[in-house]
């Protein structure tokens, strides 16, 4: 099992969800969150000094899928929310040891 974290624009957010409800993918978790990377933010003016807003927003969505859906989940995500431009956000895979569903205590790829 693997973990896809991706961080995109939080306007990508409503046409992801429609994508992966769409697709064989089981569900994912949405976070707000905010970060800096290599997109510039804004200048803003606080007591009369220039301030760098380097922090944005942005949406962190989760997906916890067996090892042959990563790939699926990789193209939904660069296929929904690439724009080209700076900032389009970033797609982390990582594993994940154990899946427990709370409900009926099912284990491992059965959980998901």
């Amino acid at each position: 099992m693997k973990r896809v974290q991706a961080i995109i624009r939080p306007d990508f957010l409503e046409p992801l969800k429609d994508a992966v409800l769409a697709s064989q993918i089981g569900g994912m978790t949405v976070s707000s969150v905010h970060g800096c990377g290599n997109q510039s933010g804004w200048k803003e003016y606080f007591r009369g000094n220039e301030v760098i807003m380097n922090i944005l927003p942005k949406i962190k969505c989760e997906f916890v899928v067996s090892d042959d859906m990563v790939e699926d989940v990789i193209d939904i995500v660069c296929r929904t929310c690439r724009t080209g431009q700076v900032g389009d956000g970033k797609i982390f895979v990582s594993p994940v040891e154990e899946a427990v569903r709370i409900r009926t205590g099912e284990r491992g790829d059965s959980a998901l």
